[in-house]
């Protein structure tokens, strides 16, 4: 018994097709958001597929109802080895979004996890079943070898979160006693880098809201009307052009951070930020004087997700009578977004746009979230995969810490409610096509991943008495 071997199991259980097999099982279920049968669907999944994997492990599991959308059940498993132990809470999603089925590389199908390469295709494979598949894989080798975990596990499944989390900060509230924990340690999102093992402790927010200029009803012929008659959609468009500008820069002090506080813009800068396995960074885009690690993890972003005016897909020579556009605030934690509305509102009135009507859209959640470098469960978390890494065939390896993903999870429900310090350690890559068509997990990653949590588990155990104390 001991941590090499326990690592080494974790490299067998990998190399011998067994993680790819219980991937492709789970992979086989459409847990797609869009679902008309949605609610049976999930419960299949969470029944049929969570529940043995995790009652092998000795987990009691049960099936809490959604007090929002009844459609989107959650899973609540308990191993409880001593309760004088620390408790690790490990959350996942077992919804995808659609699986898009003939959308998809002729020779893939979203439903049967397929390999090319170290390229493995499936809906649901990066976001997120691959990765909760990792880490249960790494529970179950640390008891197989130790014969315990020693520490006590919570495992908190939810199949709504492709659809915003409904119900999920509420399940916190009603179940915070359930879930209450030492640690978060989950796995979601991308790594910085596909090669780089990445550590973040938080997300940036989103805030959505809807622009919408409607003049008059119904179009008017363009030639008897033309020159006489309000365009909306080019006053909607000076709108937006003085909120952000022609390079993204944000022209709206109270939708700006003031700044990056030190010691995060010290972790921030430490990192490098090459948009590998995607599109090509714009050097240009966005506020100017920050790195690109700056913008996409220490600042705010405002961007145009849609939009309209008359009839997109068959024009006529009319002057339509509205214009609407769709936008989006990703924010870091120094921002309050209860702000926003009214800072647009009185931007948009003094620069002679009171016609533009401001609407805050539904699915605003989780507020945005960090974690300080400093904090112990980061310190911990990073030694132990440094030690795995230097006992592995890549000791070069280094492993970066980021104070929040440049994405958004709901991870206030954790860090805000629950009131616990939150781990996230991704086990996939920015370039994983995740909400699109050819969805897929890289081998090395997912082999990597099931070393690092192996070890990282094991050495829970091994520190428990320091670890109860964060």
């Amino acid at each position: 018994m001991g941590r090499n071997k326990a690592i080494n199991r974790a490299k067998c259980f990998f190399d011998d097709n067994s993680f790819f097999n219980i991937l492709a099982d789970w992979v086989a279920v459409d847990t797609g958001c869009q679902m008309d049968d949605r609610k049976s669907r999930m419960l299949s999944y969470l029944e049929k597929k969570i529940t043995p994997c995790l009652e092998a492990m000795s987990f009691n599991c049960r099936i809490v109802e959604n007090p929002v959308e009844p459609s989107a059940p959650f899973l609540i498993a308990r191993r409880i080895e001593d309760q004088t132990l620390p408790f690790v809470l490990i959350y996942g999603h077992g919804d995808t979004v659609p699986a898009m089925n003939g959308a998809w590389n002729q020779d893939l199908s979203p439903l049967q996890l397929t390999p090319k390469g170290d390229l493995w295709y499936g809906r649901g494979t990066a976001d997120n079943k691959g990765q909760h598949a990792v880490n249960f894989a790494a529970l179950d080798c640390v008891i197989k070898e130790r014969g315990s975990l020693g520490f006590n596990v919570i495992v908190f499944l939810e199949t709504g979160e492709e659809s915003g989390s409904p119900g999920l900060h509420q399940i916190c509230e009603q179940e915070k006693e359930s879930l209450k924990a030492n640690v978060l340690i989950a796995s979601d999102g991308p790594r910085i880098d596909p090669d780089v093992p990445t550590i973040f402790g938080g997300s940036r927010g989103m805030f959505n809201f809807d622009l919408i200029i409607n003049l008059r009803e119904g179009g008017h012929h363009s030639g008897n009307w033309g020159g006489l008659l309000a365009n909306p959609g080019i006053i909607l468009a000076h709108a937006i052009a003085s909120m952000v500008n022609s390079q993204g820069k944000i022209l709206i002090d109270g939708l700006r951070p003031e700044n990056i506080p030190q010691n995060i813009k010290d972790a921030i800068d430490k990192l490098t930020v090459q948009g590998k396995g995607g599109p090509d960074i714009d050097p240009l885009w966005g506020e100017p004087g920050l790195s690109s690690a700056q913008k996409l993890y220490g600042w705010n972003t405002l961007d145009v997700l849609a939009f309209q005016c008359g009839e997109p897909g068959k024009p006529i020579s009319a002057i339509p009578p509205k214009a609407w556009a769709n936008c989006h605030i990703r924010y870091i934690a120094d921002s309050d977004p209860d702000t926003f509305i009214p800072a647009i509102r009185k931007h948009l009135d003094s620069h002679g746009f009171s016609m533009v009507n401001i609407e805050p859209r539904p699915n605003n959640y989780g507020i945005a979230t960090r974690m300080s470098p400093d904090n112990p469960w980061v310190q911990f978390a990073i030694s132990s995969f440094e030690a795995t890494l230097k006992k592995t065939s890549e000791p070069e390896q280094k492993v970066v810490f980021i104070p929040n993903l440049g994405g958004t999870l709901p991870n206030d429900a954790f860090s805000r409610i629950i009131a616990m310090p939150t781990i996230w350690v991704p086990h996939s890559y920015a370039g994983c096509n995740q909400h699109a068509p050819n969805e897929h997990f890289i081998g090395k990653i997912a082999r990597q991943g099931l070393v690092l949590m192996t070890g990282l588990f094991w050495d829970i155990a091994e520190n428990k008495a320091n670890l109860i104390k964060n």
